[in-house]
């Protein structure tokens, strides 16, 4: 056996080694593993962070991004895809089209309604009393992961995105007029006073569940 073959069965799946470091990705594995990624984020990534995700040199992920963008912008000889690869506030996060919009608020619109969780009332609660609000001080305030409920209030059009902070990138969220309307007030500041800690917070927003 050579000293070429010897390297590359070291490795386990042909991906060229360096020295005693980990094993080299090739550039479609560090995309598809920034995809998987990307999909499931809340937040926009930094470069860094992806690259600590994926497991790869900073300068390929760039280049696996710029790639990507280039993919789902069709200039790769494929269509347009209907979601972009787009940079926010020093970040990278996968967001839906702007001419599309208005096609996934209908179709979220149109769902059945269900009740909300209790979960959901309770984050719900933080960020109408102490928004604009990170997704990060809510789940301290709660001292919970609140990623999957806040996709359902997004999805339920109660909460919306108001802008990523500059320096961190974190999304500020705030409430929508739907809430005002299903809680049947002009303002926020008809909500009832509560304590600083929120502790009872989520009861003046059952009506929002029905």
């Amino acid at each position: 056996m050579t000293d070429d073959a010897s390297t590359r069965s070291a490795t386990g799946d042909g991906s060229p080694a360096t020295g005693d470091g980990p094993p080299v990705l090739a550039a479609t594995d560090v995309a598809r593993r920034l995809e998987a990624i990307l999909l499931i984020v809340e937040e926009p990534q930094s470069l860094v962070s992806l690259a600590a995700a994926v497991g790869a040199p900073v300068p390929a992920v760039r280049q696996a991004i710029e790639s990507l963008v280039e993919d789902y912008d069709g200039k790769t000889g494929g269509p347009v895809r209907g979601f972009e690869l787009r940079e926010i506030g020093g970040g990278w996060r996968l967001y839906v089209r702007e001419e599309l919009d208005d096609l996934v608020s209908e179709f979220v619109g149109g769902q059945a309604p269900s009740r909300l969780s209790q979960a959901a009332l309770e984050t719900l609660a933080v960020i109408a009393y102490k928004q604009p609000i990170t997704r990060g001080q809510v789940a301290s305030i709660r001292a919970v992961n609140v990623d999957s409920v806040v996709r359902t209030l997004l999805a339920r059009g109660l909460i919306t995105e108001l802008f990523a902070d500059a320096e961190t990138g974190a999304i500020n969220y705030g409430t929508t007029d739907a809430l005002l309307v299903h809680l049947g007030i002009n303002s926020l500041d008809e909500l009832p006073h509560i304590s600083p800690l929120l502790d009872d917070g989520a009861d003046g927003f059952e009506e929002v569940a029905r």
